[in-house]
């Protein structure tokens, strides 16, 4: 989709909160597509991207962060366009060269990317072509340790990746891991007010901007669920484990739950998280009232053992 106003040569494939959306750039000598989507999604990610070349190749493959709804289409993209050069941020290159799925969190979070090889890197501070423009790159710390952001300065359009979207920003995973940074989300939310985008792409949801005060309602939202966030650090762990759950059951779309409890027992941040909040003796109690809170909200509905995705 693209919005009224918005530059031409980019178009942002909306995917919803099992792929991240996809920016495709489209200029006279390169084709450029920011971030790929979840691996079970990868045949759909193909089909758009091949829609939006017309044809021509995919010349760059970029990451804003190595989180698995953002580059779990890489491998396949990569088969589709072998000549296509892939980037990533700096900070887990030497994970993904050696395909250590345990820092590249994808074990962690029990979720699933096949593995895909890069080429270069997008070194933050420093800029990159993506179409007809040059983007700046700037580092992008809370979220993920690892996180970029692109900055074009003419047009004030921010791709925005998971460090600030319309309703909030994405889970601060180092927390979990009980290293601090919500300091660092706040950081990241004060250089994207700098920017002043005319335009925000976000990792999720849909493409919003400054003109009917959207961005700077984004930027209240995001700091006001960050500042409850560290007022009281246990609701973000609540909220992370919804997170991850409601992940897994749109990927699953349905499961018995015992089955997907298991699966939460069995999946290294749901067991730090459970160490830290409420112990093993009541580990299955928390799980089952983190259902009951997404049935309760909407997000996932159960039925005679079933959990299943709303």
């Amino acid at each position: 989709m693209t919005a009224q106003g918005f530059p031409d040569g980019i178009t942002v494939f909306e995917r919803g909160w099992l792929s991240s959306n996809n920016i495709l750039f489209v200029g006279r000598e390169q084709a450029a597509l920011v971030d790929s989507g979840y691996a079970t999604h990868s045949d759909q990610t193909l089909a758009m991207v091949r829609r939006g070349l017309g044809g021509r190749p995919l010349d760059l493959l970029l990451n804003t962060h190595l989180h698995s709804d953002h580059c779990g289409g890489n491998a396949g993209l990569q088969g589709e366009f072998p000549a296509v050069l892939t980037m990533i941020p700096p900070g887990q290159a030497d994970a993904v060269a050696r395909w250590d799925t345990a820092a590249l969190t994808y074990a962690s979070t029990g979720q699933v990317c096949e593995r895909f090889r890069f080429d270069s890197l997008l070194q933050p501070g420093g800029e990159i072509r993506l179409g007809a423009a040059r983007w700046q790159i700037h580092a992008a710390p809370g979220h993920d340790p690892h996180s970029v952001i692109l900055f074009e300065p003419v047009s004030k359009v921010l791709v925005s990746a998971d460090a600030l979207w319309q309703n909030g920003f994405g889970v601060v995973f180092p927390e979990l891991e009980g290293t601090a940074a919500f300091e660092e989300v706040g950081a990241t939310l004060d250089l994207i007010e700098r920017l002043q985008p005319c335009w925000v792409i976000p990792g999720h949801g849909s493409v919003f901007g400054s003109e009917n005060g959207e961005f700077t309602a984004a930027l209240a939202r995001a700091r006001g669920r960050l500042e409850s966030f560290m007022k009281d650090p246990a609701r973000h762990t609540r909220h992370a484990a919804k997170v991850l759950l409601k992940f897994k059951l749109l990927e699953l779309q349905q499961a018995p739950w015992q089955e997907l409890e298991e699966w939460a027992l069995q999946t290294p941040y749901f067991a730090l998280m459970i160490a830290r909040y409420c112990g093993n003796d009541e580990a299955r109690p928390w799980l089952r009232s983190l259902a009951q809170e997404l049935v309760k909200s909407g997000a996932a509905r159960m039925s005679g053992g079933q959990i299943s995705n709303e």
